[in-house]
């Protein structure tokens, strides 16, 4: 908790919301990223239309899903329609803005995995997989990936590449055939990267209130750049809290 009574992982929920436009049509992820784009509609962008992977759209939950398959998701949308509809007219075909991700593993180009940790055969730990995020990275004008900022986390090299961010940097999108920006952001718990325009590798462009950028490189795996002028970001706003802290699944509220 800081000294201004929020949690680094508020702070997060809050820097990736403020990321969303109104009007943005955003695929949204189970767990943090789904926290952050229901924060964003109930704040500052109340036409974010959220879609979910199990095919609703303009999903308005009360309370935040524990899954996509969340019967809330349904009971809210404007529509539901069918996976491949969602996969093949909708993403597919360049109609969703923004991707929200999160994942087990990031490496310097954004890439992903969600699937193992060790070795693929005979793993440390099984992870839930790929899903939809291969598709969502590829064929979203944008992506976002919210996650824990750890060394565990930002690994020099991933156990399993589940989704491509920026391949191996400049022109790997375009060599692979994927038609989004792929990641413009990382969003964690100690601050802001995005990708280099010359070389697509990430560096760091906004610290949270309080974090130092030392902080910062002690927590990456790999030798971090660092943008010339790095911002500090705005502590959340009380409005921001008071919404935030509303938002919680069922069984939350069932143990509040």
């Amino acid at each position: 908790m800081s000294g201004n009574g929020y949690t680094a992982a508020e702070m997060m929920a809050v820097a990736a919301a403020r990321r969303l436009e109104d009007g943005a049509v955003c695929f949204v992820g189970i767990g943090l990223p789904s926290r952050a784009a229901n924060l964003a509609r109930a704040t500052h962008a109340p036409r974010c239309v959220l879609i979910y992977e199990s095919g609703t759209i303009g999903a308005k939950p009360r309370h935040l899903p524990l899954s996509i398959g969340d019967g809330e998701l349904a009971e809210t949308a404007d529509a539901v329609v069918s996976v491949p509809e969602i996969f093949g007219y909708w993403l597919q075909g360049g109609r969703i803005d923004v991707g929200f991700l999160s994942a087990a593993q990031i490496d310097r180009f954004g890439n992903l995995n969600s699937t193992v940790i060790g070795e693929y055969e005979h793993p440390r730990v099984r992870l839930p997989g790929g899903g939809g995020a291969p598709e969502i990275a590829g064929s979203c004008r944008e992506t976002l990936v919210m996650l824990e900022h750890t060394p565990r986390a930002f690994v020099e090299r991933l156990d399993f590449v589940t989704t491509v961010g920026h391949g191996d940097g400049t022109g790997a999108r375009e060599r692979y055939g994927l038609t989004g920006r792929g990641v413009t952001a990382v969003i964690t718990d100690l601050g802001v990267l995005e990708p280099d325009p010359a070389t697509c590798e990430l560096a760091l462009t906004l610290l949270h209130p309080g974090v130092t950028v030392e902080r910062v490189r002690d927590a990456t795996g790999w030798p971090l750049r660092v943008a010339e002028q790095v911002e500090v970001g705005d502590p959340p706003t009380d409005r921001e809290l008071d919404v935030l802290r509303s938002l919680r699944t069922v069984e939350e509220r069932r143990q509040a």
